[in-house]
């Protein structure tokens, strides 16, 4: 959720450190800051409440010249957000010490540092670490073995980046659940928590595993595994490019990256169909005895990822007759779960270091189950790397904070995952049959791009709106789940999703002229159970909105707007009847006047439980 950057180099790197800020912008932060050690020998630091605007601003007028230093984007967690609560935080003149994630006994060594004489200035856990890094360096002279005692005392979820006055020619590292790489450059090496901050400066990179801690120096690197053994981590090499990272010609990431989307499915079906059915590798090498012992499915996810595993559920049960149990991960950790014999485990992640998805994997791999799947956006990830095989979606870089096109790619790496398991259940013609629907899939979102101007001139219902309610039924109540999320997370309008067959047990009684209900009306074997549904909201006087294709016989009237979409199988419809609803909460969000791709309070990568 923070953001992190480091380098130590022969060339100043105040500037290179302000711009990965930058480039980690999309994670979600209420503060930044820096620290460096100058040429003179000193520590000094800059921070701010607010945009990295602002540190720039502030650096700009307040220059720091030197070869050292870290970097930070603070989303909030202890302490409001303030100046005194940003990082980097200090101990004396002497330490500086950047931090990602959550350090759970941070009261008690406080306490013990506060009598032993440290004063602290914030209200965070991170200020602990700073103080506690002096006392065991005061205790060893030995900058290295001091993080080493300082990562044993600390219990969470953590990652961290230290420099030290004392030792001005190294950068330590320690990561322990919170994800962190090292970059490597020529004569100059880095950290982040996120390779996209390092684009443009090295495209080699380290990632480091649960325990490590790394020494950066300018000409090598050391790493030492939890045991404290040194070991040798695999280079990667990044493909981003800073284009991926670039809004071109569109005013904001989130508009780009969902008229992105026809491409991103393309580029996923490219890489995971044959000429006639889904390639035996698609979801990785040797994955195919797995999946055909698979009697019962277990989908682990959060907040949009979650919606995607509830329209999976439908999918799999559906082609494959396979039962399939959705659950939201930051609850399947703390219940007692009964594992069937011959269980998929399947994980979904945008940025495959959510914390709770990744705890409940790890938990997961304690268990009985055949094996762990991860459906996931970047191949370098905590997830992709702990999980047995992995669906890796091409999706491309997101940086809006409101997930899109990393959205839809899930919904088809899980549709190709049913039909991957429905090898017994569905004949040649009808796999034939599917395998071309989903060739056809990228055509039809293209075709509902073209709605954008209507959906434009549609947001002005909401100006002045505080609610809204989204329905649904089958496949559709999900995607009426994950239209109020998007609206509700950009644009701050109170939205709800509902199974419509519910609206008369409860959200009945909220419908009135100042509610507008939107539905998704795909024509299927539920659309009169829902025309049924929305009769109940036009005699409440409430506003419809309708999403329905040409077969739907769902007409314009003074209380119901039709937004006609193409008439589309039912099987791929929650990916194409998804796309308007992106496009309503844009443009209701520009005309809120919000913050679009960094909306209040929330992050993109959410790395702490």
């Amino acid at each position: 959720m923070c953001g992190i950057v480091g380098a130590i180099s022969q060339r100043d790197v105040g500037k290179l450190l302000l711009e990965g800020l930058k480039r980690l912008e999309y994670r979600g932060y209420d503060s930044a800051g820096i620290s460096m050690i100058n040429h003179q020998g000193q520590l000094c630091r800059l921070r701010t409440q607010g945009r990295v605007a602002k540190l720039l601003e502030s650096f700009e007028k307040n220059p720091i010249a030197g070869t050292l230093g870290i970097s930070h984007t603070r989303w909030a967690t202890h302490g409001i957000p303030h100046e005194r609560n940003a990082h980097p935080h200090q101990s004396g003149d002497d330490i500086a010490v950047v931090h990602n994630g959550i350090v759970e006994n941070f009261e008690t060594l406080r306490d013990q540092l506060f009598q032993s004489g440290y004063i602290f200035h914030s209200e965070t856990d991170t200020e602990t670490i700073a103080h506690l890094m002096h006392c065991e360096f005061q205790k060893t002279d030995d900058f290295l073995k001091a993080a080493k005692n300082v990562a044993g005392q600390l219990k969470g979820a953590f990652a961290l980046g230290i420099i030290n006055v004392k030792d001005p020619d190294r950068l330590i590292a320690v990561r322990c659940g919170s994800p962190l790489v090292v970059g490597i450059g020529i004569e100059e090496n880095f950290l982040a928590s996120d390779p996209i901050a390092l684009v443009g400066v090295t495209q080699q990179f380290i990632f480091l595993e649960d325990g490590d801690i790394a020494d950066v120096k300018r000409d090598k690197i050391t790493i030492y595994d939890k045991h404290g053994k040194e070991i040798t981590r695999d280079i990667h090499i990044s493909e981003l490019t800073y284009d991926s990272a670039s809004l071109g010609e569109y005013r904001h990431f989130m508009l780009k990256e969902i008229f992105e989307q026809p491409e991103a499915l393309r580029t996923t079906l490219g890489c995971s169909l044959n000429e006639n059915d889904v390639s035996p590798d698609a979801f990785g090498v040797e994955s195919k005895a797995c999946l055909e012992k698979t009697s019962h499915v277990t989908i682990v996810a959060c907040g949009t990822s979650h919606h995607a595993a509830m329209i999976a559920r439908y999918w799999i049960e559906e082609l494959a007759h396979i039962p399939c149990q959705v659950e939201i991960a930051s609850e399947f950790r703390y219940r007692h779960v009964i594992v069937q014999p011959n269980t998929l485990f399947v994980t979904i992640s945008q940025s495959g270091e959510t914390a709770d998805t990744l705890a409940a994997l790890r938990l997961a791999k304690e268990m009985d189950y055949l094996g762990a799947l991860t459906i996931c956006n970047v191949p370098a990830s905590s997830l992709v790397r702990e999980s047995d095989f992995a669906f890796i979606t091409r999706a491309g870089v997101e940086v809006g904070v409101a997930s899109t096109k990393a959205f839809t790619t899930q919904l088809l790496g899980l549709l190709l995952l049913a039909v991957t398991l429905a090898r017994s259940t569905i004949d040649k013609k009808q796999r034939a049959k599917l395998i071309q629907l989903l060739r056809e899939l990228p055509d039809e979102i293209d075709e509902v791009l073209k709605l954008s101007e209507r959906i434009r001139e549609l947001a002005d219902l909401f100006a002045n709106k505080q609610h809204a309610l989204f329905l649904g039924r089958g496949l559709q109540y999900p995607v009426a789940l994950e239209g109020a999320l998007k609206l509700k997370e950009i644009s701050y309008i109170h939205a709800e999703g509902y199974p419509a067959g519910e609206l008369k047990h409860g959200p009945l009684a909220l419908v009135d002229k100042n509610m507008p209900v939107i539905a998704v009306a795909p024509s299927n074997d539920l659309l009169e159970k829902l025309k049924s549904n929305l009769q109940e909201v036009r005699a409440r006087g409430g506003q419809l909105i309708v999403f329905a294709d040409t077969q739907s016989g769902i007409k314009n009237g003074d209380d119901i707007i039709t937004i006609e979409m193409p008439k589309v199988d039912n099987l791929i419809a929650p990916i194409v009847y998804t796309v308007p609803l992106q496009l309503l909460s844009y443009y209701v969000a520009l005309i809120k006047g919000t913050d679009v791709d960094h909306p209040r309070n929330l992050a993109k990568s959410v790395t702490v439980e």
